[in-house]
């Protein structure tokens, strides 16, 4: 099940992941399934977490040259309509700006 949970990243092209290891609460009926060891449950979040890292880098290259929207939250970051954030300079927040995407530092694209 954990190699499915790693291939749904790739092939729903999943950009930000939201990993923590699973815990077993009483009366659920995960609580009656065979349990993972501690190492392995770190392990594959570490995993899981590398390859939404990945998957978030190659997003953001695939987004170099694009023309988006960009909703101006600060007067440093803006937000694509996918959400995907943007470093930006001076801007009022609260406008949206047509803008082009320039590259990337692997946390925010750049215009």
């Amino acid at each position: 099940m954990f190699s499915r949970s790693l291939d749904l990243v790739e092939e729903c092209d999943l950009s930000f992941l939201h990993v923590f290891p699973y815990s077993p609460r009483p009366g659920t009926p995960a609580s009656r399934m065979p349990q993972v060891a501690p190492r392995t449950i770190s392990e594959r979040a570490k995993r899981l977490r590398a390859a939404g890292e990945a998957a978030l880098r190659r997003r953001f290259a695939s987004e170099v040259g694009a023309t988006r929207e960009v909703l101006i939250e600060s007067d440093k970051l803006g937000r694509t309509e996918h959400y995907l954030p943007v470093s930006i300079a001076g801007d009022l927040p609260g406008a949206v700006r047509r803008l082009a995407i320039a590259g990337h530092d692997g946390a925010r694209l750049m215009v």
